[in-house]
């Protein structure tokens, strides 16, 4: 194996390297080279990079003796840790008493703290203007300039009106925001994935009511932490935002509310607004905080289950943006469940040239390391395949481990794009997965004109399922808004895997509720 390295030279990320000494390459001008070489290794193997030491640019043995080659590791330990890597696999060779070897130097993230956070609010109330200007720093024309860095499909642009869910990120390092020049040109996108200590990744819902089923995946399919409300000051609030803040709520999430347009308006419609956002959150049993200064900042974060914090914010002048950085700094993503086995359910499936079947989501627990064999199913019999991870994203950057949290694009060998739905899973062996037609749930009836009953088909999201059950009543004949209650569901179609706990949201026509998960009925 080391001869044929060595015979075919240096190429993609694979590096020669005769001997580095302390001394000489860690000062300023010799270890930035050689981080930026490293950089390029890495890059080429999406994470990954392959260092022969004791041997010169042509691959001719040189050899190093022990002190050398322990000198050798602790300037590439030094350069790696500039590139988020580590050597995670040392192989020593002796030749003629002297030694060469093949150093791994892999990239990882598991130290990185990524905060996934879900806008929510009614159409037209700037939630993608308040992302755009917050990811690049950049102030609004007043006319939705930035909200293109968000919404991309053509109609969305047209009509200034998001249909899909988009995904926006920015980061933190030392404390500060990095902002992205250019939040569209995905080495960007790349560049604060890599120098960030802290990633913000922004799921931007979508704001119009018959896409209502798009802002439930996105609220309920993609392991939120936290939710960020948009009010604007010109409509104030709205149904649509009572419906938003209710599903946010449901979900068990910590809320932020950014009050929008505060440009356009004199203090006393701002007061308005705010005191409707006030009786709105009393009304439900959370205390309202009127967010003006850093100082207050400290009073939030560890109080966010009961204390809703309220911003004013604009962005044609950026006022409140400040706010709104520090907060999300110091804000702490819920409890991720690493050591348990690999789990993530899917949500966009793409065919891509080259690549082949790569899927996309947010992985809900464990750790997915690139090269990994996992299961992926179920099918329309219930039924799960072996595939393997063949590379893994996020927001254009390559890893080669992802943590719970990430929201990623994997790569898979051993599946055809078409054979892939959304709301399959991707899993460790160790699950042991098991698709279910029914369950047993308790559910609340959030609103509905009369009853429910027995037969009664709603559309339920979990996760990213979005399935027709048929529903049975358990514990009383019939049950009407504002009343609990638990029932069976059967799923109309197919079988899904679920687990008890999972929460979900169900709805028809204008009639809504949630439910949890109580018990899977073989």
């Amino acid at each position: 194996m080391l001869e044929e390295l060595l015979k075919t030279g240096e190429r993609e990320n694979i590096e020669f390297k005769e001997a580095l000494f302390i001394h000489i390459h860690l000062k300023p001008e010799r270890r930035q080279h050689l981080a930026s070489q490293m950089k390029f290794r890495l890059e080429n193997g999406k994470g990954r990079a392959i260092y022969i030491i004791g041997v010169d640019d042509k691959g001719k043995v040189k050899g190093l003796n022990k002190l050398e080659f322990e000198e050798t590791l602790t300037v590439l330990r030094a350069v790696a840790a500039e590139n988020s890597a580590r050597i995670t696999n040392v192989e020593k060779f002796e030749v003629d008493g002297k030694t060469i070897g093949k150093l791994t130097i892999e990239r990882v993230y598991e130290g990185k703290v990524n905060l996934v956070v879900a806008t929510a609010g009614h159409v037209d109330s700037g939630k993608s203007t308040l992302l755009g200007c917050l990811i690049s720093g950049i102030p609004d024309d007043g006319a939705g300039k930035t909200r293109i860095f968000l919404d991309t499909l053509p109609h969305e642009i047209e009509r200034g009106l998001s249909a899909e869910l988009a995904y926006a990120l920015y980061g933190f390092k030392n404390g500060k925001p990095i902002k992205l020049k250019n939040p569209l040109d995905k080495k960007e996108r790349a560049r604060v994935v890599e120098e960030s200590d802290k990633l913000v990744s922004f799921v931007d819902t979508v704001g119009h009511e018959p896409w209502l089923s798009t802002t439930i995946r996105g609220l309920v399919g993609q392991s939120i932490d936290y939710g960020l409300l948009t009010i604007g000051v010109d409509s104030g609030v709205t149904r649509i935002t009572k419906e938003h803040l209710g599903l946010l709520l449901a979900m068990d999430l910590p809320v932020i509310i950014a009050l929008t347009k505060i440009d356009r308006f004199d203090e006393e419609r701002i007061r308005r607004v705010e005191e409707e956002v006030e009786k709105m959150l009393k009304f439900i049993g959370k205390i309202p905080l009127k967010l003006k200064k850093e100082e207050d900042i400290g009073l939030v974060v560890d109080r966010m289950n009961n204390i809703v914090p309220v911003i004013r914010t604009s962005a044609v002048t950026l006022e409140g943006y400040d706010l709104l950085d520090k907060l999300l700094l110091m804000l702490n993503p819920r409890k991720r469940e690493l050591d348990k086995p690999f789990l993530m359910y899917i949500d966009k499936i793409y065919n891509i040239r080259g690549v082949g079947t790569v899927v996309s989501g947010t992985i809900i627990q464990g750790m997915l390391e690139a090269g990994s064999e996992l299961l992926l199913g179920p099918d329309r019999h219930g039924k799960f395949k072996k595939v393997k991870t063949m590379s893994i994203e996020t927001h254009y950057h390559p890893l080669n481990k992802a943590k719970a949290g990430f929201v990623v694009g994997i790569a898979l060998r051993g599946v055809k794009h078409d054979e892939v739905e959304r709301g399959m899973v991707l899993c460790d062996s160790g699950i042991e997965p098991k698709a279910h037609t029914s369950f047993e749930a308790e559910i609340l009836v959030l609103n509905h004109p009369t009853c429910i009953r027995n037969g009664y088909e709603p559309v339920v999201h979990i996760h990213t399922i979005s399935e027709a059950v048929k529903l049975e009543c358990l514990d009383k004949e019939y049950l009407k808004a504002g009343e609990f209650g638990r029932v069976r569901m059967t799923f109309k179609f197919r079988p899904h895997f679920i687990n008890v706990g999972d929460k979900f949201v169900f709805r028809e026509g204008k009639t809504k509720g949630i439910g949890t998960v109580l018990k899977l009925i073989k």
